[in-house]
């Protein structure tokens, strides 16, 4: 049992590795399998096939992140602590599991119809965690904007659009990184009077 779950920890490593590097399209079994030095039987028995090992590391990343993110919409806090808390966690762990999460902000159009559902269930969660918090912030009259939905949509570019390109080698730090967007949504959802973690009074 040790040796399987051995082999398949091997094969996640070195399939998200290729994927982000050279793309799920310009992946093949093969390729995984020649990396690992390992008959393609193997992954064929453990995923079934490519796009199985696909969403099994979408599943396995998405478990983690649904998680984390629905234990900060469910925390006893004012709604402003509480949605910067969620994007904080949120950006954290999208740098944590860097090239898994660009392996599906940038293939996602090769996901099969099951996948395709797959990833929309995952993506409706998170969604729904925002829409919560935001409505919140909306009922206690810290926010004016016609639509919570757009305001989630908004929220979730400027966190995907950073896989695009965020680099570790970059001039920022994670961490440096992390909390300019948390900074830049905080305000922006705000109307500018978020400052360092605190809504400022301005009437």
């Amino acid at each position: 049992m040790g040796a399987t779950e051995s082999i398949k920890d091997r094969i996640f490593k070195t399939a998200i590795s290729l994927f982000s590097a050279k793309g799920f399209r310009g992946t093949s079994i093969r390729d995984i399998a020649n990396e690992m030095n390992i008959s393609m039987s193997n992954i064929y028995h453990h995923f079934g096939n490519k796009e199985g090992l696909l969403l099994a590391i979408l599943q396995r990343v998405s478990e983690r992140l649904v998680k984390d993110l629905k234990d900060v919409a469910t925390l006893d806090l004012p709604p402003v602590d509480k949605l910067e808390k969620l994007v904080d966690t949120h950006i954290r762990l999208a740098g944590t599991y860097t090239k898994e999460t660009r392996i599906f902000f940038l293939d996602e159009e090769h996901l099969s119809t099951e996948g395709e559902r797959i990833n929309r269930n995952i993506q409706r969660q998170i969604f729904g965690f925002y829409k919560s918090v935001l409505k919140e912030l909306d009922e206690a009259g810290l926010i004016h904007y016609r639509s919570i939905n757009v305001l989630s949509f908004n929220i979730f570019g400027v966190i995907n659009w950073q896989l695009r390109w965020y680099r570790s080698d970059g001039s920022l730090s994670l961490d440096e990184v992390k909390e300019e967007i948390v900074s830049f949504i905080m305000n922006g959802v705000l109307g500018g009077v978020w400052i360092h973690g605190n809504r400022e009074d301005i009437l």
